[in-house]
């Protein structure tokens, strides 16, 4: 028993881990845009959003929920949308204000416990909807994106954002 709990501890560490670099990437790659500033705002029980940056010269906020794995599929729940869009209109004196969900799809897929199959790594960088009410959000590794509600699937038309860059 105490060598599965172990286990189920060096495995949310290495959740964590990996959810902090893709995090920590993601404000590289923004700080090194030109004229963002972004930061990685903490852990998830402080409910805040996982990055905020903005854009003063272009008056844009971006508040980014982020999430990274080694399945065929990675969900947002819709209270992490909900906090972003609360983020986003705290913001108001921004002109573009907007919440951006990206998923990164790891290199390797999980099979089973421990076993992996190799595959390329992809990222999406989908636009929420302010108007849409918050649900659990759900984006595949082929960049298709639809709801989750009461268990069904439901087609999600999501624009793509495309993210700064150096």
């Amino acid at each position: 028993m105490e060598a599965a709990n172990d286990q189920k501890a060096k495995s949310a560490r290495l959740r964590r881990r990996r959810g902090y670099r893709w995090e920590d990437g993601l404000v590289k790659r923004l700080n090194g845009a030109g004229g963002w500033r972004a930061f990685r705002l903490g852990s998830p029980s402080v409910a805040l959003p996982d990055v905020l940056a903005v854009n003063t010269r272009s008056r844009a906020i971006l508040v980014v929920e982020a999430k990274s794995g080694a399945k065929t599929s990675l969900s947002v729940p819709p209270n992490q949308i909900q906090r972003c869009l609360d983020w986003c209109d705290t913001f108001d004196i921004y002109d573009a204000r907007t919440v951006v969900l990206a998923f990164k799809f790891l290199s390797k897929k999980r099979l089973d416990s421990g076993t992996y199959k190799y595959r390329i790594m992809r990222e999406y960088y989908k636009v929420w909807d302010p108007a849409v009410e918050p649900v659990e959000c759900v984006c595949t590794y082929d960049g298709q994106t639809y709801a989750l509600i009461d268990g069904t699937r439901q087609q999600m038309e999501m624009d793509d954002y495309s993210m700064p860059s150096a």
